[in-house]
């Protein structure tokens, strides 16, 4: 089938001026060019001393020795490094595992076992009269900078049990007893790896023992939604990689409150599936329908995307006929064969997920066809509704198919009953006792009181966990493959950057790495929120691609060669979004990779050519550079480490300075110091040291600066170090953010050198980039920065060493143009023309077209082809500026939604657990009425749902966008455009030493009816035109079936010979649970 794959956007239609009629003379706007470009360059040389820095850096030009970085060295030693971390990591876990088989196999099951633990929501609650409630004894918590300042306990763990279940039940007080005996291994481990944060044990039973103690909290509706065996961590060290087929029975008898229990059913299915398993969804009654009609006879990867995909659609199921088991099952099983052998999927665990009200045949001869005698594919049915009469049908295909049966009779039901073939497929490896280290994606879990505090606070906190399963070791219950749960610890991608040599990498390199389905683990391009400074995630933040941020890289050649665990080097041109994404930089990368031996992740590192692939070293005494180190002024990087303050808990109080004066005094022996960097910062400090006097000077000296136009001076290294000098008191500053924690773009980060400092060193050396700062807040438009770069050598090759700037009020800034535009040549002084005549408009523009200074006020900042839209498609046409076409896979697009779908409502955990509460109790009360008390509860529970009334609302989506740079070797243009027979006249002057153009445009014709150009983003539409078909197939069906190339885990335990497949299930009613725990869950929802 041939296909052409279109692209559709919807934008506007550029309208081209023509005509070649001036009438702005272009010598007078060359002379206010001219005198405003000296006048500012003067202030902004002066007040940032940076003809001062050039200097004292060219005295040391002759002793400093410059090096080529090897991009291959700089990677596999920063891998080696992070093997190393990584490797503490996964010892602590191992001593856990070791720890928790060993308390278990020494206890002995107990029913009547009571034993008072900390649970994690009732620590310290007391009841009315002060006394404190079951479970809640007292339990010391004190502030701690190493958990971001939350309250913990460093000596014992807390106990977090799910509302759903009973805090008291016999298996879990049991398995809270012995695995009391994991709080010395945890406080073992931290004081021998003081850069451990939360360690924890998920117990099979549903408990979670976590460390550091700290108080959990429940939600507004009085739950805690949060399941340890539901977590990505959890399921991919319990389990292989697997490829399942979910079979849904949509027969007649499976209407309502039947089918509705189904698709929550299949829900949890796809909520125990990751991204190393394959999927589909097929329902049947005389008839097959694949769920997903496009994906008929293939599976798909359980990513986030295909998950929702496929949630969309179990919304379409209805129930209607008859229900053909027998051609479903034969479907299914010649599906995961064929698929099986294409080479493509898990290669590892097959299933079959029945979900049926019942079968009245056993289908012996399907499955001897197709499954015996190896029963590859085990088969797990789930018989929905209260009545048993199949039930041994369906018990003796799980039991004859090693697989397990269980029965769900109410929507509580549901994920306690699906989590059990977690378990069983669990059971060949905890036989065979391999201990598999698992490493998950970048996620956050926002479920988690640590998690939620960070949000508030710092923003995303993405993080990886690496986790190990822990098993049985009692030799009565070997052949069961009993799995005690599993073991883990979380390691924040922030702590990653910090092993991260930024110096190395340059102005604009920067390391990245990525998972074995190459999806990103850190990368300075992952947006994972809808907006910055929000907390809503977006749906597929954890499953972003390499390719869909370096998407330059059209063949996926470093992503593939990533993947597959290669070392090796690529380069491509590329160009850079900075300023969140208004700017754009045109740059050529070298890419070096290798693998992190030990975990399923590869790493890259990016270096720019030019300056960013040469680093230079100097050399001062340690004296004279501790010395100048120290000066008030003197700041560094935050986020960069200079000294390893974490390895030790005695160093944790220390400042980065405190740390390296320590370190080069010999006060800390164990210290450990990135020599090579401390060495060069001790060079910049000792360099940049007559910049504080200088700077003094000026602040002291009256005649100076008399409007405080000028606010701020500072600079900036190679090495992280800064320097700030105020002009102006504290409270006088009109933005207040810049260079504080808040203006994350305006200081070294761990992923990125500040913004001032990145465009000035694209600059011409010895130019100054000018720009207004795009902060949401609009008070931050009220002044204009200046930055240049400092080089070493008079080369384009040559190591940007610094970079220096100034803050400066606006309307100081304005005034300097306004009056550079009143000056005329005329030896009377009498000007015929300047920029306060009303024929004509004067703007000053930057390189990429924003507006500095307009007449208008409200235009300052605005893209100048929202203003002047002929003027700007003239310029284009001309060559004056190009635009620049950018792709963006992780935007997002506003959707108007009208209103919640009912059934949709009940796939949300927390309605799902009302209504089935709601439906229980009504079931306890008064069976004859149980459809219309059931329809009366339900009904409440959707019209709230309903009721939600139509909002527009984000969703993920692709974008094409522009960006406009201005052409460097084009000084100087004047044109004309026809505005329906009125020709108007502009012209464009570079300002000199600057990245600025002034634009003086005649005001004699009205081009109103030219559009607008402007950098809106438009979303990409994708079409699939196929010649073999007279309609348009959605090309979303395409992006389903397409499978990047992905590596699959080195460890797969499909099946053991010595299994017990006996242990399969039985006819499972409600699990029994004291009254007062369902009475307090009823007040709480009739309280709502």
């Amino acid at each position: 089938m041939n296909c052409i794959l279109l692209w559709i956007t919807f934008g506007a239609t550029v309208v081209e001026g023509v005509g070649s009629q001036q009438g702005i003379p272009l010598s007078v706007v060359k002379l206010w060019a001219s005198a405003f470009g000296g006048e500012i360059k003067s202030i902004s040389a002066k007040y940032s001393g940076s003809q001062l820095l050039q200097k004292k850096y060219k005295e040391f030009e002759k002793s400093v020795r410059i090096e080529e970085i090897d991009g291959l060295k700089v990677v596999k030693k920063l891998s080696e490094s992070l093997e190393d971390m990584f490797h503490k990591k996964e010892e602590a876990m191992r001593r856990l595992v070791e720890a928790a088989e060993e308390a278990d196999s020494q206890h002995e099951e107990d029913p009547d076992l009571q034993y008072e633990y900390f649970n994690a929501v009732l620590i310290n609650e007391v009841d009315e009269e002060g006394n404190y409630v079951e479970l809640g004894k007292e339990f010391i918590l004190e502030p701690n900078d190493h958990f971001n300042n939350l309250s913990v306990n460093l000596s014992l763990s807390v106990v977090q049990v799910p509302t759903n279940m009973y805090n008291k039940d016999s298996a879990i007080v049991n398995g809270v007893y012995w695995s009391e005996a994991l709080n010395k291994v945890f406080v073992d481990n931290f004081e021998r790896d003081p850069s451990l944060i939360w360690q924890y044990f998920g117990s099979a039973k549903g408990f979670f023992r976590q460390y550091p103690g700290v108080k959990w909290h429940s939600d507004e509706h009085g739950v805690i939604a949060f399941d340890c065996r539901n977590r990505k961590w959890y399921i991919q060290a319990a389990t292989s990689p697997k490829d399942v087929v979910i079979l849904v029975d949509v027969s007649g008898s499976m209407k309502g409150l039947r089918l509705t229990i189904a698709r929550q059913t299949v829900s949890s299915i796809l909520d125990t599936l990751g991204d190393d398993d394959f999927f589909n969804i097929i329902a049947y009654n005389q008839e097959i329908h694949y769920v997903e009609p496009c994906l008929n006879g293939t599976l798909v990867q359980a990513d986030r995307t295909n998950k929702d995909h496929f949630r969309e659609h179990l919304d379409k199921l209805f129930a209607k006929g008859m229900g053909l088991l027998g051609n479903a099952l034969t479907e299914a099983f010649t599906l995961l064969n064929e698929f099986n052998q294409t080479g493509r999927g898990s290669l590892c665990s097959q299933a079959i997920m029945l979900v049926t009200d019942g079968a009245t045949d056993m289908y012996d001869s399907v499955f001897a066809k197709y499954n015996w005698p190896d029963r590859k594919v085990r088969i797990f049915p789930y018989l929905i509704g209260r009545e048993s009469a199949f039930a041994d049908n369906l018990k003796w295909m799980a039991c004859a198919n090693k697989g397990y049966f269980s029965q769900i009779s109410t929507l509580a039901d549901v994920q306690e009953n699906v989590m059990r073939y977690l378990h069983v497929l669990s059971r060949p490896k905890v036989i065979d006792h391999e201990h598999d280290t698992v490493w998950t994606e970048a996620y956050m879990d926002s479920s988690l009181p640590h998690t939620q505090k960070l949000g508030e606070n710092k923003g995303p906190f993405l993080m990886t966990t690496v986790a190990m399963p822990v098993f049985s070791t009692k030799n009565q219950t070997r052949n069961q493959g009993i799995l005690l749960g599993v073991v883990g610890t979380d390691i924040p991608i922030q702590e990653l950057l910090k092993a991260v040599p930024k110096h190395k990498l340059g102005i604009h390199g920067y390391a990245f790495a990525i998972t074995n389905n190459g999806y990103i683990l850190t990368h300075p391009d992952l947006r994972p929120l809808y907006q910055q400074g929000g907390k809503r995630k977006k749906p597929n933040y954890s499953s972003v691609d390499l390719s869909e941020v370096e998407w330059e890289d059209k063949d996926h050649v470093l992503r593939n060669a990533m993947v597959n665990r290669r070392t090796g080097t690529f380069s491509m041109e590329v160009k850079k979004t900075v300023d969140k994404g208004r700017r754009v930089l045109a740059m050529h990368n070298d890419y070096y990779y290798t693998d992190i031996k030990g975990t399923p992740f590869s790493l890259g590192v990016a270096l720019t050519r030019g300056h960013g692939k040469y680093f230079f070293r100097g050399n001062v005494t340690v004296e004279a550079g501790l010395h100048d180190l120290e000066h008030p002024d003197v700041a560094l990087a935050d986020e960069w480490i200079y000294c390893n303050t974490d390895e030790h808990h005695e160093h944790r109080y220390l400042s980065q300075k405190q740390a390296i004066k320590l370190y080069l005094t010999g006060r800390k022996p164990h210290l450990k110091c990135d020599k090579e960097l401390i060495q060069e910062v001790l060079f910049d400090a000792v360099v940049t040291a007559p910049l504080e006097a200088y700077w003094t000077r000026l602040a002291l000296n009256k005649s100076e600066n008399p409007d405080k136009g000028v606010e701020i001076a500072f600079l900036g290294t190679r090495t992280g170090l800064s320097r700030t000098n105020l002009f102006v008191v504290p409270e006088q500053l009109t933005n207040q953010d810049f260079l504080t924690a808040e203006d994350k773009e305006g200081v070294f980060n761990a992923d990125h050198f500040p913004l001032w400092y990145k465009r000035a060193a694209e600059q011409v050396p010895g130019t100054f980039v000018y720009s207004i700062p795009f902060n949401s807040g609009t008070d931050n438009k009220s002044v204009v920065l200046a930055s240049t770069a400092i080089q070493l050598l008079d080369d384009r090759k040559s190591p940007v060493a610094a970079a220096v700037g100034i803050q400066m009020k606006l309307d100081f800034f304005q005034r300097k143009f306004w009056t550079a535009s009143r000056q005329c040549a005329a030896l009377d002084g009498k000007c015929n023309l300047s920029c306060d005549n009303e024929n004509i408009n004067c703007y000053l523009i930057d390189n990429n077209g924003f507006i500095l200074v307009a007449e208008q006020s409200s235009q300052t900042g605005l893209f100048f082809g929202e203003v002047e839209g002929a003027v700007m498609n003239k310029l284009l046409l001309m060559g004056s500026f190009k635009r620049v076409t950018l792709y963006d896979y992780q935007a997002s697009c506003t959707v108007f939604v009208e209103s919640s779908n009912s059934p949709h409502s009940l796939l949300d955990p927390y309605l799902a657990f009302v209504a089935a509460v709601k439906w229980l109790v009504t079931e306890l009360v008064i069976f004859l009425l149980e459809f219309n008390l059931y329809s009366w509860w339900h009904s409440d529970l959707t019209a709230k749902a309903q009721r939600v009334k139509g909002k527009t609302m984000l969703v993920p989506c692709d974008t094409e966008y522009p960006a406009f740079v201005s052409e460097r070797t084009i000084k100087e243009t004047t044109g004309s455009i026809d505005c329906d027979g009125c020709v108007r006249s502009f012209v464009i002057q570079q300002i000199p030493s600057s990245n600025l153009f002034m634009v003086v445009v005649d005001n004699e014709c009205d081009c109103s009816s030219s559009p607008p150009v402007t950098m809106e983003p438009i979303e990409i539409i994708y079409i699939l035109i196929c010649e073999r078909f007279e309609h348009n197939e959605s090309l979303k069906c395409e992006r389903l079936k397409f499978q990047k190339d992905r590596k699959r885990p080195d460890s797969c335990h499909p099946f053991h010979p010595e299994e017990n497949a006996m242990e399969c299930g039985g006819v499972l009613g409600l699990n029994p649970q004291p009254m007062v725990t369902l009475l307090s869950l009823l007040c709480t929802l009739l309280a709502r």
